[in-house]
């Protein structure tokens, strides 16, 4: 359940064409991350929100320390590193992965997906706050309007008669983007440490873990729950073995073969394999408005990342030289009228 654009790690910068396997593996995280609000809809039925995200980050951090021990890469022993590894897991994981699950209980998954999709709206405000390169331009401050209109749109008017519990669910997820924006510009830090990006994934779940396990036995007291069936059994597996660590590992594949920009992309295909999901597997049916409200985010969501207008400009730019091509009067033609 990530930004899950992951804003956080590296960003390496490659403006090309994504290949047919870069698509591909692009798909296949879109429906990881987006499998994570499905498999949190099944474990709530069950067990605890805190029960659910220890389980999630405890179980992702030891196939995560698995891997990094298979590929040989170094974990980093600095305490300035592991301080910022508690920060990060706090703001990364263990925030807003406890607040979409508790937003779960009382909302769809699909509606939490597509709220998910607000972090890129938030990011651009905080880093325009918090930093001196990302300052808010035209564009994207029509992007996060268009956006923030799209989320008021889904939340309704019920958010007008009183705060129910299901227009605080939609808040504590949007709180939850918030913590996400927050930690994409706590994150860049890494790099300049020198940390290895799966590296930086692995410290942050771990110290996610190390932060909610106390929670978690104070909260949910989880030795008086009943034993789960299989079916949250399987959801928990599946959100910490393929909604993150298989997700963080190729989320850096992708990182580093086609850069952040396109990697921006998965933010628009989450919502549609969290609503496939909900829709066909859990019978979730979604309002009009829901579907609008997403409409709305991905305009803002276009413009902040500005390619597709680029596109369209470049479109139009081509199709006008063509034209001039066309008319420009061909030198063959004009010496066989001289002569």
């Amino acid at each position: 359940m990530r930004s899950q654009t992951d804003t956080s790690l590296p960003a390496t910068t490659i403006n090309r064409s994504m290949t047919l396997g870069e698509w591909g593996m692009l798909l296949t995280l879109s429906v990881l991350w987006g499998g994570s609000f499905f498999f949190t809809e099944v474990a709530v039925k069950e067990l605890p929100p805190f029960t659910i995200v220890v389980l999630r980050v405890g179980l992702a951090s030891v196939i995560l320390f698995a891997a990094l021990r298979l590929l040989g890469v170094r974990m980093p022993r600095e305490r300035r590193v592991w301080a910022a590894f508690l920060v990060m897991g706090l703001i990364n994981n263990a925030v807003p992965f406890s607040l979409f699950v508790w937003g779960q209980t009382q909302i769809a998954s699909g509606l939490a997906a597509i709220l998910n999709a607000t972090t890129p709206l938030f990011t651009v405000l905080v880093a325009h706050v918090l930093t001196d390169d990302e300052k808010l331009t035209g564009k994207r401050f029509a992007g996060v309007v268009a956006g923030l209109g799209g989320v008021f749109v889904m939340i309704g008017p019920a958010a007008l008669e009183g705060f129910g519990l299901a227009v605080l669910a939609q808040f504590a997820c949007l709180a939850a983007a918030l913590s996400y924006a927050f930690a994409g510009i706590f994150g860049r830090r890494f790099k300049r440490m020198g940390v290895a990006p799966l590296a930086t994934a692995t410290g942050q779940v771990t110290a996610s873990t190390l932060l909610l396990l106390p929670l978690a036995l104070v909260v949910d007291r989880p030795w008086t729950l009943a034993m789960p069936g299989l079916p949250t059994v399987g959801a928990i597996l599946g959100i910490a073995a393929l909604s993150t660590a298989l997700a963080y590992v190729l989320y850096f594949r992708i990182l580093a073969t086609a850069g952040a920009t396109n990697l921006l992309l998965v933010t628009f295909l989450i919502p549609v394999s969290a609503i496939i999901l909900g829709s066909l597997v859990l019978g979730e049916r979604l309002d009009p408005r829901h579907f609008l409200g997403m409409g709305l985010i991905g305009i803002g969501l276009a413009a902040i990342d500005g390619r597709l207008l680029g596109l369209g400009r470049r479109r139009s730019l081509s199709e006008r030289r063509s034209a001039r091509e066309t008319q420009r009067p061909d030198p063959e033609i004009d010496q066989g009228r001289d002569l």
